[in-house]
């Protein structure tokens, strides 16, 4: 499976001209599934009244381009629902079918979690034989939450991680795919945000031993899940029968 990722400078809190960039910088592009960052549309916004989707104007933006170049779409976006709002994470396959994960771990630090509301459940979805925990930006910091019971063969995570901690960032990627036997694609942004923090190119995707498989081109980030290597590799190296047992309260 062939995954691209597009890690560009997100315009702050204009939908419009975010959904217009990745629609240029994706036109000559293939792949199975392409990924957007953390809030692709508007960029990390505390402000969610303001900024969150009313109408599902994000998720009709991934619906029609996943339709049009025949692969499915991920990324998150602020949204409100029923007066309550979440930092969301859509899979759109082409067929306009749709999962979505709102983010469990909210980053205090920024004041997110007094604004939004935690999502309570791991969510996984199959794709082309492949399947996927769905995982937002400050979730890489919590391993528990995200540990492999034979249930997934890769970690999506969308983030807007600043330059100044990409070195966590980059180090619990290699992690999370090496404790897990999983691939681990992480995507964040480029550029500078509306707080003038500033991100810096730190894409990659990972393969279970905790090697880089991703090519980089510009701003686009790509790698291919060969899941038959991955069930080869966790064949021999059975590490995930010595794993702990737990049970997560929520």
């Amino acid at each position: 499976m062939k995954i691209t990722g597009l890690n560009f400078d997100i315009v702050w809190r204009d939908k419009a001209k975010n959904f217009e960039l990745i629609t240029q910088q994706l036109e000559n592009e293939t792949a199975d599934l392409f990924l957007l960052p953390e809030m692709f549309s508007t960029g990390f916004c505390m402000d969610a009244a303001e900024v969150s989707d009313k109408n599902e104007e994000s998720l009709e933006f991934l619906k029609k381009i996943s339709k049009e170049k025949n692969a499915a779409f991920c990324g998150s976006a602020p949204v409100e629902v029923d007066g309550k709002f979440y930092n969301r994470m859509y899979f759109v396959k082409p067929d306009s079918e749709v999962v979505y994960y709102d983010k469990r771990h909210l980053f205090s630090f920024s004041g997110e979690d007094k604004v939004y509301t935690p999502g309570k459940h791991r969510v996984i979805v199959e794709y082309l034989g492949i399947r996927f925990m769905l995982q937002v930006c400050y979730d890489l910091r919590f391993p528990v939450f995200v540990r492999n019971n034979d249930d997934y063969d890769a970690i999506l995570y969308v983030a807007n991680w600043p330059e100044k901690r990409v070195g966590a960032w980059e180090h619990l990627l290699k992690a999370r795919a090496i404790e897990n036997l999983s691939f681990v694609f992480g995507l964040n942004r480029v550029g500078t945000d509306g707080n003038n923090l500033l991100y810096q190119e730190s894409s990659h995707c990972f393969f279970a031993d905790g090697k880089e498989i991703a090519e980089k081109n510009g701003n686009l980030v790509t790698a291919e899940l060969d899941i038959n290597e991955l069930k080869d590799f966790r064949e021999h190296f059975q590490f995930l029968n010595d794993r702990d047992n737990f049970e997560i309260k929520i």
